[in-house]
């Protein structure tokens, strides 16, 4: 017989798993016990759980597999949620232990437990998001639950799965064959495809089609399938749009990529996405930023446009728009039956020279019309600028993380993304202060290539303290803090519809408020610069990539409104008598 908590850590190096991201709490300490003293998993301690789940998101992003975090009850269990959710929106997977309440003590309102309706039930907060909530009633169900876990976190669509588990069971004896059962369960996943006839179809429309166009989302990144889609619309001349989670899915260089839709997205891109006869949407909920709120006269008409779709999820196919084609297959291997049956439909391929030129020389122009803002010499910086001399000073196969705001849409306009999963965001939960911690969770897994955090102040005040954690584990992540004192994008919404910032800056009457983040850094024992000129910039990114350490660069930033050419529905709920000619009765 064993402990249960040793014989959890065993389980955990048999899958192979080398980082758990978490914080301490008294329900979880037999599990850290047990993981000091393994020589296969490193155990990365962060200052806030919501720090611990996004960092274990970025890991998992990188890695395609698993991540997990180690979680106390309570108020660990609710501050882990908000990156828990993130990573369940972007379909991450990740597999969360929580310890809870001892067993014996259910019912009798025992320290940090919350029960006003039900006891022993914490683990229920989860359920809106997690794709299960397991709470373990017995320590020798312990093996079984989480191979489960890990089964049901990585297959299908992947997402967060939880674990919770009452701290007494963690200090009771199991049967370590229990575990050694367990690893035996291998599991080759037989991948959903399509067949050949339906490929048949798919294809024949797009060759007959007269402006066909491929809708690429996260889905192509998560199935790394972005070789097999390059390959086809290379071979049928096809354009390529895609949601800001499909950025990079065909490498932003390629003449056929149109770029970004929707609120964020591109004038060109949205005009295309309208006129297009056939769509072929691979892995994409078409949401709402990416689909001006589904009205049909700025991104997606759909009828008469008609929709082909693909996704490992049967529930996202036909839910915001019909489909003539509905297909449930992970991307990977149905790409590869698309291009084997192109091949053989069209062995020549299918030539569209003057759509291509036209593609080419619309991003030439559209680059064009930023060049004055990408080498502005203003001060505070212009934003546009800052992602300009970026992309100039960094290796093309820089892990780009994002928090939200200019720095997450600048990045999806402006940024080329030339190495396909290169581009790490908060997708449909957009969460504030996702990017200083999931970088860090990137960099570990992908310890010989560079990272950098693009992040605003607002975002990298809510969690400074992964500073903390990447100066202990000596991981060298560079922040790059575009740094404009205000929750810019909300207050640049505020100011267009109510005119007025108020709740959304952060200076007063008698104190601007100016925060010296590259001071904050230092006092974590971090390296840092505060920037004081537009040209000191570029000085900056290369002394921080050069140092080899973690490095914080503060930014001061000019508060300018993203550019934006859809729509977006809370223009019309803001004045709801009629904005782009919409009335609250539409």
């Amino acid at each position: 017989m064993a402990l249960a908590s040793e014989e959890v850590v065993r389980y955990l190096e048999g899958r192979d798993v080398t980082k758990v991201f978490g914080l301490c709490g008294h329900t979880n300490i037999a599990v850290l016990d047990a993981l000091s003293r393994s020589d296969k998993i490193d155990f990365i301690n962060v200052r806030h759980e919501q720090s611990a789940s996004h960092a274990a998101d970025g890991y998992a992003r990188v890695t395609r597999r698993a991540s997990v975090v180690l979680s106390h009850l309570g108020p660990g269990l609710t501050n882990a949620a908000t990156g828990v959710a993130n990573a369940a929106l972007d379909s991450i997977p990740m597999v969360v232990i929580a310890g809870d309440v001892p067993t014996y003590y259910f019912g009798k309102h025992p320290h940090q437990e919350v029960n006003h309706h039900a006891d022993g039930d914490q683990w229920e907060i989860y359920r809106p998001f997690v794709k299960r909530a397991f709470r373990v009633d017995q320590a020798d169900k312990l093996p079984e639950v989480l191979d489960r876990a890990f089964v049901i976190a990585e297959s299908g669509r992947p997402g967060p799965v939880l674990v919770d588990v009452p701290m007494d069971l963690f200090s009771l004896e199991i049967d370590p064959g229990l575990v050694d059962r367990a690893l035996t369960n291998h599991i080759d996943y037989a991948k959903p495809t399509i067949s050949e006839e339906v490929a048949e179809k798919i294809i024949g429309n797009l060759l007959e089609a007269e402006r066909p166009l491929i809708y690429a989302g996260g889905g192509v990144l998560l199935a790394s399938a972005s070789e097999e889609l390059t390959e086809l619309v290379d071979l049928l001349d096809l354009p390529v749009a895609h949601s800001l989670m499909g950025k990079g899915a065909v490498p932003d260089d390629n003449p056929h990529v149109l770029g970004m839709s929707g609120f964020w997205g591109v004038k060109f891109t949205n005009e295309q996405t309208l006129a297009a006869d056939w769509i072929l949407g691979l892995g994409t909920r078409f949401a709402e930023a990416d689909s001006s709120s589904w009205y049909p006269e700025f991104t997606f008409n759909m009828p008469p446009t008609k929709l082909m779709q693909i996704d490992i999820d049967p529930e996202q196919i036909g839910r915001n728009y019909p489909v003539e084609i509905g297909a449930v297959a992970e991307l990977k291997s149905a790409l590869q039956v698309l291009v084997k049956v192109a091949k053989r439909l069209a062995p020549e391929g299918k030539k569209r020279p003057e759509l291509i030129d036209a593609i080419v020389e619309e991003r030439k122009t559209r680059k064009e019309r930023f060049v004055p803002d990408q080498t502005s010499d203003e001060f505070p910086m212009n934003p546009a600028r800052i992602l300009a001399d970026l992309r100039e000073a960094i290796p093309a196969d820089t892990y780009i993380v994002t928090d939200v705001g200019w720095n997450k849409n600048g990045v999806g306009q402006q940024y080329d993304i030339t190495v396909p999963g290169t581009f790490v965001t908060p997708g449909g939960y957009a969460t504030m202060g996702f990017g200083s911690a999931a970088a860090i969770g990137v960099k570990l897994a992908a310890p010989d290539r560079p990272v950098v955090a693009l992040i605003g102040d607002g975002g990298f005040g809510q969690n400074p303290a992964v500073l903390a954690t990447a100066r202990r584990e000596k991981i060298p992540v560079v922040w790059v803090v575009m740094n404009n004192n205000a929750f810019g994008t909300i207050a640049g919404l505020e100011k267009a519809n109510y005119d007025t910032t108020y709740g959304t800056t952060f200076s007063s009457e008698d104190d601007d408020m100016w925060i010296d983040y590259a001071a904050i850094a230092q006092g974590y024992g971090v390296k840092s610069i505060r920037v004081e000129s537009a040209e000191q910039f570029e000085e900056a990114i290369a002394e921080a990539f050069g140092s080899g350490e973690p490095f914080l660069i503060d930014t001061p930033m000019r508060n300018i409104p993203t550019p934006t050419s859809g729509h977006w529905n809370i223009l019309d709920i803001y004045s709801p008598e009629g904005v782009k000619g919409h009335s609250s009765t539409d």
